[in-house]
């Protein structure tokens, strides 16, 4: 079995977070979600599980953190194309999420990024997979 990464997210209100990632074209696994918890998928084996305040607490003794006055992560997803960065970037805006950082055009790497409802950072990127291959050399 593929090793997979599940991304916990503390959310304000779960349905507002649901409808964003669900405009950004990204579905939920049910088996992982219920009134509290919704298991947004990004891959075969890449997850956040979008967590509401109050349940998110019951597995920290850390005080949550304010999103939208510090950063606490940083999400970051690739992209097969340029063009699918824009893509997601500009659903995301047109979708109720904000903009994080400037653009980044390196030529054989470009990104961008945005805060969801909840201000978490998500960044998607794509890379020249020759340049990939070459160790980040066009």
């Amino acid at each position: 079995m593929p090793q997979m990464i599940f991304v916990n997210l503390p959310v304000k209100d779960l349905e507002v977070s649901k409808s964003f990632f669900g405009k950004l074209g990204f579905g939920f696994n049910p088996h992982f979600s219920d009134e509290t918890t919704a298991c947004l998928v990004i891959s075969d084996t890449i997850f956040a599980m979008l967590i509401t305040e109050p349940r998110f607490k019951e597995f920290t003794k850390k005080e949550i953190a304010d999103a939208g006055k510090t950063t606490e992560v940083l999400v970051a997803l690739s992209a097969e194309s340029r063009a699918r960065v824009d893509e997601l970037a500009d659903a995301a805006l047109a979708s109720g999420g904000s903009p994080a950082n400037d653009p980044i055009d390196m030529g054989f790497m470009y990104g961008r990024s945005f805060q969801d409802p909840d201000h978490h950072i998500w960044e998607v990127m794509w890379m020249d997979p020759e340049a990939a291959a070459n160790g980040g050399q066009a």
